[in-house]
């Protein structure tokens, strides 16, 4: 079956609750990403979202390191991705690492950093939905690797990269599973299988 990028994402859209931010339906994590270039603007405005993330006694300890397509830091993160992550993401215009300092100002351990980080992360992809783009979490790749190809101290937990861009056609994938697995729809657990008023006992809500 041969899907337009605007059939997919329409199959791929959550459906429509009343009540619930539009951004949130439109969020998927696509593979191919067209060529179109994301603007320096563009990117202000999503990590301007990311910023206002709550975090564990406003500690903030999210850092993300950001590669646009042609720069050594894009080359960088795309040459520590593993598996199948090696074939589609490298294509997108934005790859991100993000980081999280994992210490307190004792210097004990942040047990929260990277909760911190994944609710920044979060605020990010929405953002980028809400502008139009789509966004791809992997926690494939090599961390070590990544650590050491962009200097991250170790005091910093890494976190997953982040593929960003403009949709592109499933077709462009060219390998047969990536294309099935980009039109495929999605699927959630309903409510009652992840909210309790007790342990296993849907809430009633």
């Amino acid at each position: 079956m041969s899907l337009t990028a605007s059939e997919v994402h329409n199959l791929k859209k959550a459906p429509p609750a009343e009540g619930v931010l539009p951004a949130i339906h439109e969020r998927w994590s696509a593979r191919s990403f067209s060529e179109r270039v994301v603007s320096p603007e563009t990117l202000r405005k999503v990590f301007e979202a990311a910023r206002w993330a709550a975090s564990s006694g406003n500690v903030q300890p999210w850092r993300f390191v950001v590669g646009l397509k042609g720069s050594e830091t894009h080359e960088k993160i795309a040459g520590t991705l593993a598996g199948a992550n090696k074939a589609w993401a490298p294509k997108a215009p934005v790859l991100i690492l993000g980081t999280a300092l994992a210490v307190n100002a004792k210097g004990g351990a942040n047990a929260y950093a990277l909760y911190d980080l994944g609710a920044a992360s979060s605020y990010l992809t929405l953002q980028a939905a809400e502008l139009g783009m789509t966004t791809h979490q992997m926690v494939g790749y090599d961390h070590e690797a990544a650590r050491q190809a962009l200097g991250i101290p170790e005091e910093y937990a890494l976190g997953s990269v982040i593929a960003l861009g403009y949709q592109g056609e499933p077709a462009a994938l060219g390998d047969s599973t990536l294309i099935e697995r980009e039109i495929t729809a999605r699927t959630r657990k309903p409510l009652d299988e992840i909210v309790f008023s007790e342990w296993d006992k849907p809430a009633q809500i």
